[in-house]
């Protein structure tokens, strides 16, 4: 098991096989804490407001470092033909796999959520048979993502950047990989873990790059398009656990040149 001081500190070396989803989703996700519930209102509005009323439909999403969140996906659903779900850990890949041909029911309100906005409430038909029609599980390491630049066109990423090492260089490799990974002017949301200082998912420990605001609207902002570029904090300190001071939502648009 790791700990705070084990030497694992580069993305490479963290114990990511020993990620446990079932222990993730338990902690995190089988009810909608306040936080999230502000997230999801967050995003829900950048990609209906975008949305409404256009028909240049469908598109193609990507979630990277999908771990064991669905909801990311979920904020996606009604505008893509197709949903990449990223992940490098094997238990994750299995966990998504599974979710994907029917998704559990705690994940319903999540789901609820969204629909508060018309663009979700008016999917036509089953959002499970949805999502399994559209997502694909797919395990892979987001820093590859470089040799598949403007190969998405709407992207989400929570909690991903910030959460595989200490460095802050690997930080800001991560979110360029995301970035350059979607088409110019891709509608875009992601989240972070301000201040963080490292996590458990059950006894294992996983490092974390701490970070305040402006280095993470520097390193988002750099390839995004000024317009429509919006950072928003949500949450108190260690509301969800210890070790981190906000969460941080940062929602606009890929920018063009950059």
């Amino acid at each position: 098991m790791g700990s705070p001081e084990s030497p694992s500190q580069l993305n490479a070396d963290a114990p990511w096989d020993a990620f446990d989803p079932q222990a993730y989703v338990s902690h995190n996700y089988k009810r909608v804490i306040h936080e999230d519930a502000e997230i999801i209102s967050i995003v829900r509005a950048h990609f209906s407001d975008h949305f409404r009323g256009r028909q240049d439909r469908p598109y193609r999403g990507i979630d990277v470092g999908a771990g064991a969140n669905l909801y990311p996906a979920f904020s996606m659903l009604p505008w893509c033909e197709e949903i990449t779900l990223l992940d490098r850990a094997d238990r994750n890949v299995e966990y998504l796999e599974k979710q994907r041909r029917s998704y559990d029911e705690s994940w319903d309100a999540f789901w609820h959520l969204l629909c508060q906005d018309e663009g979700y409430a008016t999917l036509p038909g089953d959002p499970r048979d949805r999502f399994a029609q559209v997502v694909g599980v797919e395990q892979g390491d987001l820093f590859a993502l470089g040799g598949r630049r403007e190969h998405w066109s709407l992207g989400t990423m929570f909690f991903v950047a910030e959460s595989l090492s200490t460095s802050h260089e690997e930080f800001r490799q991560a979110v360029e990989c995301f970035m350059l990974s979607l088409t110019p002017g891709a509608p875009f949301a992601a989240a972070f873990m301000e201040g963080s200082e490292g996590y458990y998912v059950g006894d294992t420990h996983f490092p974390a790059c701490k970070l305040g605001e402006p280095e993470i609207r520097s390193a988002v902002k750099r390839h995004a398009a000024e317009e429509g570029f919006r950072i928003s904090k949500v949450g108190k300190p260690h509301a969800v656990r210890h070790g981190y001071t906000s969460m941080i939502v940062a929602c606009g648009f890929r920018g063009w040149g950059n």
